[in-house]
């Protein structure tokens, strides 16, 4: 992986629409990455094996081979990040693109400035900008302390099962980041739970309430954002403005 800043990555462009991919190389150029284009599945593999890109962005909807399989290429031997391209209606191909190593995903159309932050997480997370496993991590009011097994909101307790507990952990631990629901599963209940994804979803929901309940304020409501379909990210202050 590259020791350059964010501004000056190189961005593989998977994407075989002319028009797209010329306005993602404009638009990535004008904000100092370094973009390498490419229009097919078969292209893409080789500018990956030649370039060694800091990020791909991939189009999934690819003429000649699955998105899925330029995943699983890559992930065979990097931890490159990856950030799809999908339609509003793919939300099947989203989660398995996901659930193959992808890190995130755009639904088109999307912004620039969406694309911009998805850009930074995603090389944040890869060059092991993360929390360890012993911080605090902290949400403006919201603290979390995972040594002491605490949740505070503005200094004040809140009482969260174990499951709630890992779930927001996960969560923080990945600020921005898109986490499946299958990988709650995994790191929640273990490698035995794969297709109970309504344990998730009342969690969730548990969480939000009692977080809301200690928020008087009203400055982490949208703390965890929902995916459709797909799971849930902690909401970066710099991404206020995604969906």
């Amino acid at each position: 992986m590259s020791t350059r800043g964010e501004s000056g990555a190189t961005v593989l462009v998977v994407e075989d629409d002319d028009e797209q991919r010329a306005v993602l190389v404009r638009d990535l150029r004008a904000r100092g990455y370094r973009p390498v284009e490419a229009v097919d599945g078969r292209s893409a593999i080789e500018r990956w094996e030649s370039r060694r890109p800091d990020i791909v962005l991939l189009d999934l909807g690819l003429p000649d081979v699955e998105g899925v399989r330029i995943i699983r290429r890559i992930r065979s031997e990097a931890g490159t990040p990856i950030v799809i391209l999908s339609a509003r209606y793919d939300e099947r191909q989203k989660v398995e693109a996901l659930d193959a190593g992808a890190d995130d995903y755009l639904t088109k159309p999307f912004g620039v400035d969406e694309l911009n932050a998805r850009l930074r997480v995603a090389l944040r997370h890869a060059a092991g900008r993360t929390p360890s496993d012993t911080a605090r991590l902290v949400a403006g009011p919201l603290t979390l302390d995972v040594e002491r097994h605490e949740v505070t909101v503005s200094g004040v307790a809140v009482d969260l099962t174990p499951r709630e507990f890992e779930i927001l952990r996960v969560l923080m631990t990945n600020p921005g980041r898109l986490v499946t629901k299958a990988r709650l599963l995994r790191a929640v209940w273990g490698e035995a739970y794969q297709a109970e994804a309504s344990y998730v979803y009342v969690h969730v929901s548990q969480l939000r309430r009692k977080l809301a309940a200690a928020d008087k304020d009203g400055r982490i409501a949208n703390l965890i954002v929902t995916e459709p379909g797909v799971g849930y990210r902690v909401r970066l202050p710099e991404d206020s403005s995604s969906a």
